[in-house]
């Protein structure tokens, strides 16, 4: 029963939190994807999401509740069949930092992710070789039922994807002060670098350490140099948060620290972004600044991009990792005040025009 509970919660958990933010786990399948060499499959990325999701949400609600438990069994043990030992190259080989394994609700090295997996795998064996001996107590018509039900997660994913995350486990949440949450703490360790340096002397290379390079002796010729994390230190929730604007001129702290509200028109790269959606935020923007309401367009775009929408707006350059991180939406928006995050809004979600002037009184 313990093993059937821990197995049940776990794949539950992962699906349920994969599914509250497809998107963040198909930008996790283009990692994967990209690192692997196969960037070709990176169309793949979202219907894999929402698969995974939710074979792991009805594989962990049938384990957990026993119906269909067989198939739930089985449906555990071929994916952990999958995962354990990919799980393990990317312990060994790290291409990518953070596995996704529970989303952005909890984030595990990949050497947890393993050892996890290790476990899971254990429990589910067990399981498995046991599952004659469970009993189901209700009736298998009655089980197709509700197993068939569950299917209906699908949609809760596409709900989601569509309208923006029910939960927001992303360090730009409402209600947020951007510049609070870049804040290094007083006394937080940094990150430790241990620093090499390659000599040379009579055509040979050696390397050497802080403690012991041949700063006096000038019969050595310095070569190069390397720096190798060895340990993490603190990184605040927002690290990498910068706004600038075409002449490259930096606007983060003018637009933090406006005490006004101003709106984020956020597109990742507007030339792959269906051009109505487009045009629908645009006609936002232009609405917003009539009632004296500052609207940024932020996008990863190159200027040569940009200068084909140019239509009175004001474009500017953001990381687009920072882009994927602050909205799960194509384009996406969010409303700030003060460097406060007042509201969100996908593109399917964003209110109508005639809506500005009420919007921002309230």
């Amino acid at each position: 029963m313990f093993a059937r509970i821990i197995v049940g919660l776990a794949f539950l958990f992962s699906g349920f939190v994969k599914g509250v933010d497809p998107l963040g786990s198909a930008y996790k399948f283009n990692d994967y994807f990209q690192a692997f060499n196969i960037g070709f499959l990176s169309f793949l990325s979202l219907p894999f999401a929402i698969l995974l999701c939710s074979a792991e949400f009805i594989a962990g609600f049938s384990v957990l509740t026993g119906i269909r438990l067989r198939t739930g069994l089985t449906l555990v043990l071929i994916m952990m069949t999958i995962f354990t030992p990919l799980t393990l190259i990317l312990a060994l080989t790290n291409p990518v930092s953070d596995c996704g394994c529970f989303g952005d609700a909890i984030k595990l090295t990949n050497w947890q992710t393993f050892w996890k997996n290790v476990v899971l795998i254990s429990f589910a064996l067990l399981l498995f070789l046991n599952r004659k001996k469970m009993k189901e107590t209700i009736g298998r018509k009655m089980q197709w039922t509700i197993a068939g039900a569950s299917v209906l997660f699908i949609f809760f994913c596409l709900y989601n994807l569509t309208y923006l995350p029910l939960i927001d486990f992303l360090p730009y949440k409402e209600g947020v002060k951007i510049a609070d949450q870049m804040i290094m703490p007083e006394g937080a360790a940094p990150d430790k670098y241990e620093t090499t340096f390659i000599y040379e002397k009579d055509g040979l290379q050696k390397e050497f350490n802080l403690n012991n390079y041949p700063s006096d002796d000038t019969s050595w010729k310095f070569i190069d140099q390397k720096s190798i994390l060895v340990e993490k230190g603190y990184e605040p929730a927002i690290h990498d948060f910068s706004i600038t604007n075409k002449y490259g001129d930096d606007l983060t702290e003018k637009i933090l620290s406006y005490d006004g509200y101003a709106v984020f028109m956020i597109a990742r790269k507007l030339g792959n972004i269906d051009q109505d959606r487009l045009q629908k935020g645009f006609e936002f923007g232009l609405a917003c600044l009539n009632n004296g309401i500052d609207f940024y367009v932020l996008t990863a775009s190159g200027a040569d991009e940009i200068e084909g929408f140019e239509n009175g707006l004001q474009f500017c350059n953001v990381d687009e990792t920072t882009l994927k991180t602050m909205v799960r939406s194509d384009p996406g928006y969010m409303m700030i005040q003060d460097g406060k995050i007042i509201e969100k809004w996908s593109w399917a979600s964003l209110p109508e025009k005639d809506r500005v002037i009420r919007l921002f009184e309230k």
